[in-house]
C-alpha cells in the first residue's frame, strides 16, 4: 500500500457508490449454514470494497499466526496446531476495513461540516477511510481543521493541567488497545491522579469478572483452547458465535463431530449454533454439506437464564436425594464451601416459578441436567446474553454453581468460558486499565516508581457519563473505540459529552463520537494493528494481546502506515505524559522508542510477566495459569464458593406481561457488525438486506398489538425520569422468538436503554432486557 498524502482525494465517488441507507429492508427466509459459499462470498466482496485487494489479500495469510499480526476483531484464541488460514469471514472483514485504500483528509473535512456528517449513519461514516492527520474541531465554522502533532498534545496536557482535580479527567480504552499502550495509559492516569478508566469491559463482559472473582477468586475464564478438544458437553449461554466468535464454530463442530453434545440456550435460533458449512473443507464445499452444531437447543425468555440453571439444580439435587450418582461429593466437600445454602434455596424454589421466569417447561430443564449429568467434562461458555441483564452477576455465578455440582474445575475438557468480545479487552483489564484497582496492584506500583498512587475508586463507564452530565468541564480521552455509539442512553450520553472542556479520541477511522464533542475536540489519527510500527530507529515494534483462554502473544503488522503523519498509540500516549508528567519518574521516551522497555516494566509490576520480553516471542506465546486449574481459590475461604442469590422477583419479561402493550427488547449485532463498527447493512443469516432498522417480533405478539409484518414503526421507551426515549422508522420482521420478546440492533437502539438501567453489582447497560412498546410509524414503506 502506498503512502498517501494530505491533499488527495481518495474518497471522490459517484453518488450510485453508497448503498441507499434504509429504503425498504429485504426481508427472506435463510436456509445455508452458517459459513459456506455465503462467506467466501462476502469475504471477496470486502476485499473489493477495500480498494486495496493485493494488500488485504496478503495480509489474510499473516492474520493469527506466529509471525504475523493478531486478529483486531475477537478474543477467541490461536491453536498450537493452527492452519495457515487462521481467520473468519469477520476477521476479514475486521482486516479490510482497517487496511482499506480509503483516505479521510483536511479536503473531506472542508467540504463537510459536523452537522452535515451528524446525519450520516454509522456506516457511511467509517466507510470513508483512515484518517491521516490530527484535526481540531472550530466551532465558529463546524468543521474540524488542521493542527500539527506538537500543538494537539501540547492542547491536552494544557487541558489536564488546568482541570481542578484529576479527578475531573476521564480516561477511556477500547478492548482493542494492545498491552504495551493499555500499560502506559493506565500509569499516565495513576501518575497524573486518578482511577477513572472506564473501558468496554464496563459495558460488556464486567459481570463475569465480578461473578468469577466472587465465585472462584479469579476474574478470568478457566478452560483453555485444548479443553474443548477433550469436553463431553459444552454448554452455551446467550451467545451468537456465527456472527461474534465465527472462528468458535469450528471448535464447536469438532466436538460434535467426536460426539460431544453441544447444548444451546439462546433466546434466538442462530444459524450458527445450529449448523455450520467449513469453507475450508473442500469436499463439503463442493457438495454443498454442513454439519450439525448445537444437538439440542432450548430458548427462554429473555431474562430466564437464571431460573433455568436453577430449574437444572433442581432436578440434580432430586436425583441425588434418590440416590442416584450425578453429584461430585469429593470435590464437593474438599474444595467448595456454601453448599448447604445454596442446596436449601433450590429445593425451595418451586416449579411452577422456575417455569414462569425461564420461559422453558419442566420437562426442558430436566432434560439439559440429564445432558448436563452424562457428561464427565464438561464447558460453561457465556457472552452478552447473560452479562447484559440485571441479574447478571447472579446469573453467572448460578452457572458456576452448576459446574461445581459435578467437578467440573480442575480437570480437563471443564471449567468456565466467559467468550470476550475485543482482541485485548481482558488483556487491558490485566495491564490495569480497570475503575477499581486492587491494593495490590496499586502497591506494585509505588514499589516500581516511588510515587503514591490514587487509591480511591474511579469512574465506570455509566458513571463517567453521569459525571459529564452533572458537572461541565470535565476532560475525555479515549483511547480507541466509539464511546458515544457503545453506551447506553444515547441522547443522555451524547449531552454529556457536550459539557466537557475537551474531548480527545486516538483512532483509526471517522466515527460518531468524533462528532460530538466537547468546547473542544481533538482527532488523534493513529496506525492500525496490520500496520508496521517503527521507531525513530527504523526498527520494527512488536505488541501483545491476550486472548479469552489467557493466552498472551505477539503481534506485529505487516502493511505500510496509511500515512507517514500517523503515530502509534504508544508515540501519542507518551507524547501527553511527556508534556504533562515530565521525566522525572518515567522515562517516557525509552518506552516510546523499544517497546521491550515497557514490558520490562510490566514484568515487574504485573504477576505473571516474568521474563515478558524472551516469552512472548515463542511461537504462540505463553499462558498465564488459572489458579482455578489447580484448585485454588483466592477467596475468603480458600474454596470455590456456592451463591445462594435469590432468583428475581420478576424479571423483564414477567413485569411487562402486566402492561398492555409492552415488550422486552434486546439489542444485538447484525452479521454485518462487529461492536459498534458496521460493514454493511446486511444480516446474512437472520434473512435481512440493505437496511438495519428492523425490529424482530413474534408473528403472534405482532397480532396481538395489531400490527403487522412489514410495518413500519416506532419504538418507545421508558420516560419514568423524563427522559424522551424515542426510536423513530423500524419495520416489523416476524421472527421465531419467545412469546414477549423482541430483537433489533444497537446502536441504533441504544437511546432506549436508560442510563440507570443496569446490571446489579457490574454497572453493565442492561441492553438485553429493554421495556418498549411500538407505535404506528409516519414513515411509510
Amino acid at each position: 500500500m502506498s503512502d498517501v498524502s494530505n491533499d488527495s482525494a481518495q474518497n471522490d465517488r459517484a453518488a450510485g457508490d453508497w448503498p441507499v441507507y434504509e429504503q425498504d429492508p429485504t426481508v427472506t427466509e435463510y436456509h445455508n449454514p452458517a459459513g459456506g459459499w455465503g462467506a467466501l462470498k462476502s469475504v471477496g466482496k470486502h476485499l473489493l470494497h477495500s480498494r486495496a485487494l493485493g494488500t488485504n489479500a496478503r495480509s489474510l495469510f499473516k492474520l493469527n499466526q506466529p509471525d504475523g499480526f493478531d486478529c483486531p476483531g475477537c478474543a477467541w484464541g490461536d491453536p498450537e496446531h493452527g492452519s495457515s488460514f487462521e481467520f473468519c469471514e469477520n476477521g476479514v472483514k475486521a482486516v479490510t476495513w482497517e487496511s482499506t485504500a480509503k483516505r479521510v483528509t483536511r479536503k473531506f473535512f472542508a467540504q463537510h461540516s459536523v452537522s452535515e456528517l451528524k446525519e450520516w449513519d454509522d456506516y457511511r461514516l467509517e466507510d470513508q477511510g483512515r484518517l491521516v492527520e490530527p484535526m481540531r474541531y472550530n466551532a465558529e465554522t463546524d468543521h474540524y481543521e488542521p493542527i500539527g502533532w506538537d500543538a494537539a498534545l501540547d492542547l491536552i496536557a494544557e487541558e489536564l493541567k488546568a482541570l481542578p482535580t484529576p479527578d475531573d479527567a476521564i480516561f477511556y480504552t477500547s478492548g482493542k488497545a494492545p498491552n504495551e499502550s493499555a500499560y502506559v495509559f493506565q500509569l499516565l492516569s495513576r501518575l497524573y491522579g486518578t482511577n477513572n478508566m472506564p473501558d468496554c469491559s464496563n459495558m460488556c463482559h464486567e459481570a463475569s469478572g465480578v461473578a468469577l472473582n466472587a465465585a472462584l477468586g479469579t476474574g478470568k475464564g478457566s478452560a483453555r483452547l485444548e479443553d474443548f478438544e477433550q469436553a463431553e458437553a459444552i454448554f452455551v449461554f446467550g451467545q451468537n458465535p456465527g456472527t461474534n466468535h465465527p472462528r468458535m464454530l469450528g471448535v464447536l463442530r469438532e466436538a460434535a463431530e467426536r460426539g460431544a453434545d453441544i447444548v444451546t440456550f439462546n433466546t434466538l435460533k442462530e444459524r450458527g449454533l445450529e449448523k455450520f458449512a467449513d469453507p475450508q473443507k473442500a469436499g463439503e464445499m463442493l457438495h454443498n454439506g454442513s454439519h450439525r452444531i448445537s444437538n439440542h437447543y432450548f430458548r427462554p425468555k429473555l431474562g430466564g437464564d437464571m431460573a433455568v440453571v436453577r430449574g437444572m439444580a433442581k432436578a440434580l439435587f432430586a436425583r441425588d436425594a434418590a440416590g442416584e450418582e450425578v453429584l461430585d461429593h469429593t470435590f464437593l466437600a474438599h474444595h467448595t464451601a456454601q453448599l448447604a445454602a445454596y442446596r436449601s434455596i433450590v429445593e425451595a424454589t418451586d416449579w411452577a416459578t422456575l417455569e414462569s421466569q425461564s420461559g422453558l417447561s419442566r420437562q426442558e430443564m430436566e432434560q439439559a441436567a440429564e445432558l448436563y449429568a452424562r457428561s464427565k467434562a464438561t464447558i460453561a461458555c457465556w457472552a452478552m446474553g447473560i452479562t447484559q441483564h440485571e441479574h447478571s452477576v447472579a446469573t453467572i455465578r448460578e452457572i458456576v454453581n452448576l459446574l461445581m455440582l459435578r467437578g467440573n474445575m480442575g480437570r480437563p475438557g471443564a471449567g468456565t468460558s466467559p467468550v470476550r468480545g475485543h482482541s485485548n479487552v481482558q488483556g487491558d483489564r490485566t495491564m490495569g486499565i480497570y475503575e477499581k484497582p486492587s491494593d495490590a496492584f496499586l502497591d506494585a506500583l509505588e514499589a516500581k516508581y516511588g510515587r503514591g498512587m490514587p487509591r480511591e475508586h474511579g469512574l465506570d463507564s455509566v458513571a463517567a457519563v453521569q459525571a459529564m452530565r452533572d458537572g461541565a468541564d470535565k476532560v475525555f480521552i479515549g483511547l480507541g473505540g466509539n464511546f458515544t455509539r457503545a453506551i447506553s442512553d444515547s441522547g443522555v450520553t451524547e449531552r454529556a459529552m457536550g459539557n466537557c472542556r475537551l474531548t480527545a479520541f486516538i483512532s483509526t477511522k471517522l466515527n460518531r463520537s468524533h462528532l460530538v464533542t466537547g468546547k473542544q475536540a481533538l482527532i488523534l489519527p493513529c496506525l492500525g494493528r496490520t500496520e508496521i510500527d517503527r521507531n525513530a530507529a527504523g526498527k520494527s515494534q512488536l505488541i501483545t494481546v491476550e486472548d479469552s483462554m489467557s493466552m498472551v502473544h505477539g503481534s506485529a503488522g505487516i502493511n505500510r502506515p496509511a500515512d507517514k503523519a500517523l503515530r502509534s498509540e504508544v508515540s501519542i500516549i507518551t507524547g501527553i505524559a511527556e508534556r504533562l508528567l515530565g521525566n522525572d519518574v518515567v522515562d517516557w521516551s525509552a518506552m516510546r522508542e523499544d517497546y521491550d522497555v515497557i514490558r520490562d516494566h510490566i514484568s515487574e509490576v504485573i504477576p505473571g510477566f516474568t521474563d515478558f520480553n524472551a516469552r512472548v516471542r515463542t511461537p504462540r506465546g505463553f499462558w498465564l495459569v488459572n489458579p482455578v486449574t489447580r484448585l485454588r481459590f483466592s477467596t475468603s475461604t480458600g474454596k470455590a464458593e456456592f451463591s445462594s442469590d435469590a432468583l428475581p422477583g420478576q424479571v423483564m419479561h414477567q413485569r411487562l406481561a402486566e402492561r398492555d402493550g409492552w415488550l422486552t427488547l434486546q439489542t444485538m449485532r447484525s452479521h454485518d457488525q462487529y461492536n459498534t463498527t458496521i460493514y454493511g447493512y446486511n444480516d446474512r443469516y437472520r434473512g435481512i438486506e440493505n437496511g438495519r432498522q428492523v425490529i424482530f417480533v413474534n408473528a403472534a405478539d405482532i397480532e396481538r398489538l395489531g400490527f403487522h409484518a412489514g410495518q413500519w414503526v416506532d419504538l418507545i421507551g421508558e420516560a419514568e425520569d423524563g427522559e424522551v426515549r424515542r426510536v423513530n422508522g423500524f419495520k416489523i420482521v416476524a421472527y421465531d422468538t419467545p412469546t414477549g420478546c423482541a430483537a433489533a440492533y444497537y446502536p441504533e437502539t441504544n437511546p432506549l436503554i436508560p442510563l440507570d438501567h443496569k446490571g446489579e453489582f457490574s454497572h453493565t447497560p442492561a441492553s438485553k432486557s429493554i421495556a418498549v412498546r411500538l407505535e404506528a410509524s409516519a414513515r411509510l414503506a
